[in-house]
């Protein structure tokens, strides 16, 4: 399923009517690089998909291959299958040598249920920048060793460890190890958190023609338009 990343990235732009240097363009990245994570030829960092996804107004749902948000006020009740097969995790290969795959879960529930993996050399920011989100972040590392920079703090995890931290504080995690870190994730709390936030004072949420005025600010700004453009598509 990662593999049809591209083709799902570029099925969104080409249906808002939007060229790849434009996009390029509100991104801040070449247009090569944009074409060839289109065409399957590189895969994207986690910062570029993220900036990706809110600029073509899709959910991550969309791009992992989820199912598509439910309404916030969807029924308690309404049929969800209570099974998904390993063999049918939708997931999504990060340029730097990290995993997500998407584990079983109501789509648009209060969690995000991760089955994540690190490669040796692995970072969840290329850049090497800590990063924040809404949530709160609960792991379980199931294999390897990852270590977890949260604020001025280092901590090395191993199998068998767990990790729990709001997660606006600012974080990196890599693998500086010789094999695979895997683990479980699970981020409460990011829809609500991201509903309830209001718009940043002078940031414009988009120009004259409707469309994404520029790149976004932070993690937080990209995770907040994801779950808005999601919950809108599925009302």
């Amino acid at each position: 399923m990662a593999d049809n990343l591209g083709a799902r990235i570029r099925a969104a732009r080409v249906s808002r009517g939007l060229s790849l240097r434009s996009v390029a363009q509100s991104l801040g990245v070449s247009a090569s690089l944009v074409s060839q994570v289109e065409i399957g030829k590189t895969q994207p960092s986690v910062s570029t998909l993220y900036a990706i996804a809110s600029h073509l107004g899709v959910s991550l749902d969309e791009l992992v291959g989820g199912a598509a948000a439910a309404p916030v006020d969807a029924p308690a009740d309404a049929p969800v299958s209570a099974i998904q097969r390993g063999a049918d995790n939708p997931a999504i290969e990060m340029e730097n040598g990290v995993r997500w795959e998407r584990l079983a879960g109501r789509p648009g529930g209060p969690a995000d249920a991760l089955l994540v993996t690190y490669q040796p050399g692995a970072s969840s920011s290329i850049e090497g920048k800590l990063m924040r989100h809404a949530g709160v972040e609960y792991a379980y590392l199931l294999e390897g060793e990852l270590t977890l920079q949260l604020e001025f703090d280092t901590h090395v995890l191993r199998a068998g460890d767990s990790l729990h931290f709001d997660s606006t504080r600012p974080h990196l995690f890599s693998n500086r190890a010789e094999r695979p870190a895997r683990g479980v994730w699970f981020v409460v709390g990011r829809r609500q958190h991201h509903q309830e936030m209001p718009v940043a004072p002078g940031r414009a949420d988009s120009d004259a023609s409707g469309q994404a005025a520029g790149p976004p600010a932070s993690a937080v700004d990209v995770l907040r338009a994801m779950e808005g453009l999601a919950d809108s598509a599925a009302r």
